[in-house]
């Protein structure tokens, strides 16, 4: 928290570099209502961050319109990730009081600026979590989580050597977007930005490609998992349930998921729906194995191929736990190492979870000498995917609805994000409802209330 806010300072006191062209620091119409408000006067409910492990669902301002290639949507449907809970241990950088979050979302067109002429009033779509200009170097290859143009952080420009896109509710390090998490969103570049969804799939599988399909996809693609591999994933929520149909999809021979801890019931949950997959629980080891070990034995020489599904901030061992809290790294290398130990002799792995800043303790070593391949993955380029993955779910290659397991309010999200954050109640991945949404689609969950 204290880096956080340190952050903060250091960004303010040096201040942007000029490089975007969309407007930064709109994390909430409210920060200057005669600007970024709608002038009705219309609130709308929305999640924001008030401070390390506190969100809060609140009234704020309706958005308008600021920019020509803007769209407001009415929210449809939202949903929480893993990455959000990252924001709400405070483990990204920048984020401020009042920052309205969440960046997977979809709805309908409601208002539009005047250079955007591919929309009409009530027109559906879904939002990619990334905010692309669509004309620079990177767009123009559907990189659109590189986009040069819309995302002016000096902060991270030094800590990265270049900067992500501006994302939607991810903190001010990456732009300072309002999130989706709301009733409404300006969506900045909306003719870039949002994909129509046609009648034959409804919200509850649409709304998936904002990130997490395209995410899963990129994860397993971009690491090169191919026909005959045997692949292991550390992380059996969403985004490495969705990397094991998707392993599959790609050829793969064998699949093992692994997970453990308070997460463990989730193991059970995917192989439910993935029968053929392997499964491990690190919490049930036999005395002096390790994950490293027990691939081993289960795979001569290990797995071909290793993804990373889990984050950086989650320590397993005292030494990081602490070298973390004294803010010595700001992520632990255990997972990677495990992968790195575990693969075969020039496999491949892959690092999808998030990871923001430095680690200790990285075993260069095996990496070099072995010949394995360490591949960052990147924050998923939805605009390269999220056609192509929109028409294997109309062709019945994709399925977004096995990883559904709860429908919500949006006036419970503050609730949904404690429950989730401890592993709760089963659930793995939600749909957030709002006043705009329509009735559930044949097949998904019924609403779950948590408030009395």
């Amino acid at each position: 928290m204290a880096m956080s806010q340190a952050a903060n300072y250091v960004e303010k006191a040096v201040g942007h570099q000029d490089v975007a062209v969309t407007e930064q620091d709109v994390t909430n119409p409210a920060r200057d209502r005669a600007k970024y408000a709608d002038p009705s006067g219309e609130t709308m409910k929305a999640l924001v961050w008030m401070g390390k492990n506190d969100v809060q669902v609140i009234d704020a301002p309706k958005p308008r319109v600021i920019e020509p290639r803007d769209v407001i949507l009415q929210v449809t449907g939202s949903t929480v990730c893993g990455s959000d809970l990252h924001l709400l241990h405070g483990s990204v950088v920048e984020m401020q009081k009042g920052d309205i979050l969440g960046h997977e979302f979809c709805g309908r067109v409601l208002e539009w600026g005047s250079e955007v002429t591919k929309f009409k009033k009530g027109d559906r779509v879904v939002a990619s979590f990334q905010i692309a200009c669509g004309e620079c170097m990177y767009c123009k290859q559907k990189l659109s989580s590189q986009c040069e143009r819309t995302n002016d952080n000096t902060i991270e420009n030094a800590m990265y050597g270049g900067r992500t896109a501006g994302m939607f509710g991810y903190s001010h390090f990456t732009g300072g977007f309002a999130g989706g998490q709301a009733e409404y969103v300006r969506v900045p570049f909306g003719d870039v930005n949002l994909l129509p969804l046609p009648d034959s799939v409804p919200d509850e599988k649409g709304l998936y490609l904002s990130d997490v399909l395209c995410t899963s996809w990129n994860c397993v693609v971009d690491t090169g998992v191919k026909e005959g591999d045997v692949v292991a994933i550390w992380g059996a929520g969403p985004i490495g349930q969705m990397a094991a149909e998707m392993s599959f999809t790609n050829g793969a021979k064998r699949v093992i998921l692994i997970d453990g801890g308070p997460a463990a019931w989730r193991l059970d949950f995917v192989k439910e729906k993935i029968p053929k997959i392997e499964t491990l629980n690190f919490s049930t080891l036999p005395k002096g194995q390790s994950v490293t070990s027990m691939l081993k034995e289960m795979e001569h020489g290990g797995p071909d191929v290793a993804l990373e599904c889990v984050a950086g901030e989650y320590a397993k061992g005292w030494a990081h736990y602490f070298e973390m809290l004294l803010g010595a790294e700001t992520d632990t290398s255990e997972i990677l190492n495990e992968m790195i130990t575990s693969v075969k002799s020039y496999g491949r792995c892959g690092i999808t979870g998030v990871y923001v800043g430095y680690t200790n303790h990285f075993n260069i070593g095996s990496l070099m000498e072995r010949g394995v391949r360490l591949i960052g993955n990147g924050q998923a380029p939805v605009h390269l995917y999220w056609e192509k993955l929109l028409s294997m779910i109309q062709d019945g290659k994709t399925d977004p609805l096995m990883m559904l397991s709860h429908r919500v309010d949006v006036s419970e999200l503050d609730t949904v994000y404690d429950i989730f954050n401890k592993r709760g109640d089963h659930m793995q991945k939600v749909f957030v409802q709002t006043k705009f949404s329509d009735p559930a689609a044949p097949g998904t969950p019924e609403l779950t209330t948590y408030k009395k």
